[in-house]
């Protein structure tokens, strides 16, 4: 028997089969992009995603039988919702969570109700990528649109309510609507108020893991599954991910390298202290039952998808005929070509900063160019800023939660081993690979396996499916070489200020 865990990402859809001791049976993804129909705003064909699930289950039950499959949970991105009518059905695109339509909502709600208040509620500081503020701008741009919308859901539960179930939410991803009251576990009903949201226009909170209910024989049909498997309800992604990862007793710390880099630590209260707020940390409720994350990311993932789109076109054409990953030709050539620092500073800014600066007018920025410098220069120069912008975070988390000196690490922003010695080396701080890449889907298999009663609860899910595939230590003699460059780096966002200024 098995499990099957998905990441709805915000560019694509990986599906994972899992046998119950966390061995890979099979595996599917596929890539999907939003669209931009104005400056500032992001958003995708709600149907992309659910045509999304179907074709990587389907492709999935083409090699392992589908009555095998016990049970599967969804974990999905945050911020991202859909307007759906009574029926499920949506009546507009996908508002997705790079959207920054909603800057002038985001600095009302922090002026009328204060911005340390919403962060003592949500766990979160007023910011546009939220999903609230953005609900509150179709409200008084699009007022047909809000009348209309029966709810307004998660990209998880809007799955949910096309595979026949009902609208629920658990609360790792309710906490990413920045309306959700974590201590108490509920929607906040001060922050609805304000914005006029009825509670009964969102979704239904409920705890990771447990039975959001069973397929139908129609929804089965299409899906490839048999009827009456179980549905699971899942997480937000990074929550979904530490738990794939092992990481869920308080110190703990996971790495996600993927679209967003993201430190997500493990604690037994919020970690929405002042000093946190400063930074703009996030936390919030973890998937794990009576557990907490407090999380410090950036975007990272979006700045190798674009140099890889740009310039490597050559590259590609060279891996497939060689029958080679394209990575691992890049990688190839800058073992040939750069030993060492390349000197340059890139910062991973390309839709705005996130923690520690929380700078939406923030871009990235590539400074140090020579005539020697190649496109391979370019592709470690841009790991070498995510490791130096890593190492901003891991400090800012450490002033929060205290000193940590191992990090797990998943995701496909850090399949090059040359990337995690990186971080190794610029951090100071061991980096542990599990034996998974597929942290997100494993989790969300977990949650399926807790919800069948394969699993008595997480810590039995993790002893039994977790375990440690490869250690990279941290390089004194490397660091050194790094200094310099990583002072510089740090110099760069800053010396930029009179710039932002001047796009605004």
């Amino acid at each position: 028997m098995s499990l099957l865990g998905i990441d709805l990402g915000s560019s694509g859809c990986k599906g994972v089969i899992f046998n119950y001791n966390g061995k890979v049976l099979s595996k599917y993804s596929l890539e999907y992009c939003p669209y931009s129909p104005a400056p500032e705003m992001a958003e995708m064909d709600p149907e992309i995603f659910w045509h999304a699930v179907v074709k990587v289950i389907t492709n999935l039950t083409k090699t392992i039988p589908s009555e095998t499959i016990e049970a599967l949970s969804i974990s999905s991105h945050g911020e991202t919702f859909i307007a759906v009518d009574s029926d499920g059905k949506a009546i507009a695109p996908a508002v997705m969570n790079s959207d920054n339509r909603a800057v002038q909502q985001a600095k009302r709600l922090e002026k009328t109700i204060g911005k340390e208040k919403v962060y003592q509620i949500t766990g979160l500081p007023p910011h546009p990528m939220f999903s609230l503020n953005k609900i509150i701008w179709i409200k008084e741009n699009m007022p047909d649109i809000f009348e209309r919308a029966r709810r307004f859901v998660s990209v998880g539960d809007y799955i949910l309510m096309k595979m026949g179930l009902p609208p629920y939410t658990d609360y790792s991803l309710a906490s990413r609507v920045m309306a959700f009251d974590i201590k108490n576990r509920r929607w906040s009903e001060e922050i609805l108020n304000y914005s006029g949201i009825k509670v009964e226009k969102l979704s239904i909170p409920m705890p990771s893991g447990t039975i959001a209910g069973k397929l139908s024989s129609s929804t089965a049909k299409i899906l490839g599954l048999k009827e009456g498997t179980i549905i699971a309800i899942g997480g937000h992604d990074q929550p979904c991910g530490a738990l794939g990862s092992g990481v869920i007793n308080p110190g703990e710390v996971f790495d996600s390298a993927g679209t967003y880099e993201c430190l997500v630590a493990v604690s037994q209260k919020p970690g929405n202290t002042t000093k946190a707020l400063s930074y703009g940390i996030n936390s919030y409720c973890h998937v794990v039952r009576d557990k907490f994350v407090t999380l410090a990311f950036f975007p990272a993932g979006i700045v190798t998808r674009w140099f890889v789109e740009q310039f490597c076109a050559d590259d590609k054409l060279y891996a497939q005929q060689q029958n080679k990953i394209l990575f691992e030709v890049l990688d190839e050539n800058i073992a040939n070509l750069c030993n060492g620092p390349t000197g340059l500073c890139i910062t991973p800014h390309f839709v705005g900063a996130c923690n520690p600066y929380w700078d939406v007018t923030a871009t990235g920025v590539m400074a140090g160019l020579t005539p020697q410098i190649t496109k391979y220069h370019i592709y470690k120069a841009i790991y070498e800023g995510i490791a130096c912008e890593l190492a901003v975070n891991v400090e800012v988390l450490e002033e929060v939660i205290g000193h940590f000196n191992t990090i797990m690490i998943s995701g496909g922003n850090a399949n090059s081993p040359f990337t995690v010695q990186l971080r190794a080396d610029i951090t100071g701080k061991e980096m542990l690979v599990s034996n998974t890449a597929e942290s997100v889907c494993q989790g969300a298999a977990i949650l399926a396996g807790i919800a069948a009663g394969v699993y008595k609860d997480a810590e039995d899910a993790v002893s039994k499916v977790v375990k440690i595939s490869k250690v990279f230590s941290p390089d004194k003699n490397e660091a050194m070489r790094y200094a310099k460059q990583i002072q510089q780096y740090r110099q760069v966002y800053p010396s930029l200020e009179k710039f932002r200024k001047a796009r605004l």
